[in-house]
């Protein structure tokens, strides 16, 4: 039987696949964004530090094996610095073999603590946040009730960058519908230009309770974007972009064009696989279930 007894459900990025899970806190300290349904079954609380320090002494009989710990559940950088430190120190006490601390990341945790602070936390070993940009519009913010801005957004995430710690940011496809999806495109461009993360990924907007629960919670007017759409959004916001040396991945199970390349080496071509899928979508490296809805 498995030493942790989770508060499911549980998250963790594909990259976190081998990598150790502790729950220090649960829920999302936001967990109002009209598009996420991951969290809303909970409420956030942060767990007695005792109790996470106690499952990791748990895990102490697969120390050699422990070379990357995920910090769950949805941002668990709300958590106090000093929290942070001290279930760092632990974990660098446990697991000699520990090469990486990463946690989800909203800008609002970044923003709450100092650069001094979160250069300590990165020193201890927290290398990597993973942060749901979601868009770069505040006009599309506003309406999935985002709770951040292009500003708030920009500001922590150049605190982070400034305390040495790596980044790995979401674009959220087809957030604006068809009516917002040009500024969308534009101004996430615009937000990763600015933060010039070392990981890009988009993943496309999906309704796990149904097109008219998300409308409801929808602050506008938001049509559905179709495939084509699509397309032209992930071209536009490719051709803004200006990254220097940015890993970029569109492969999650959502995307309909797989991509995969580094901005900016790689930019011209993938912009001509976009090009490509849509003049030709039956020769583009295309998922199945995706062609069906051509």
């Amino acid at each position: 039987m498995y030493p942790i007894n989770y508060n499911e459900p549980l998250f963790r990025p594909p990259s976190e696949a081998y990598s150790l899970i502790l729950q220090p806190t649960i829920g999302c300290s936001w967990n109002r964004c009209a598009f996420c349904e991951m969290y809303t079954t909970k409420k956030f609380s942060i767990r007695d530090i005792d109790e996470v320090k106690a499952e990791i002494r748990l895990m102490e009989a697969y120390a050699d094996r422990v070379r990357k710990v995920f910090l769950a559940d949805g941002n668990a950088m709300a958590l106090p610095a000093d929290y942070l430190l001290e279930l760092l120190q632990e974990l660098n006490r446990a697991y000699p073999s520990l090469k990486r601390v990463s946690a989800y990341a909203i800008p609002k945790d970044l923003n709450a603590k100092t650069v001094e602070e979160l250069t300590q936390i990165r020193e201890a070993g927290l290398k990597l946040i993973y942060v749901g940009i979601e868009s770069g519009d505040d006009e599309v913010l506003g309406m999935v009730n985002k709770g951040e801005t292009y500003d708030s957004t920009v500001e922590g995430m150049l605190k982070s960058k400034e305390a040495g710690m790596k980044s790995s940011v979401m674009i959220l496809s087809g957030l604006g519908g068809k009516k917002y999806r040009r500024q969308h495109a534009v101004n996430s461009a615009r937000v990763v230009n600015a933060v010039q993360p070392e990981f890009l990924s988009t993943l496309v907007l999906s309704y796990p309770h149904g097109l008219e629960h998300f409308r409801k919670r929808f602050k506008g007017d938001f049509q559905p974007c179709e495939i084509p759409d699509l397309l032209d959004e992930l071209k536009v916001f490719l051709s803004n972009t200006e990254l220097e040396q940015t890993v970029f991945r569109s492969d999650h199970a959502s995307n309909y064009l797989i991509l995969k390349g580094i901005l900016g080496r790689d930019k011209l071509r993938m912009l001509d696989e976009i090009e490509a899928a849509m003049n030709d979508p039956g020769e583009a490296r295309l998922r199945p279930e995706w062609l069906r809805g051509l």
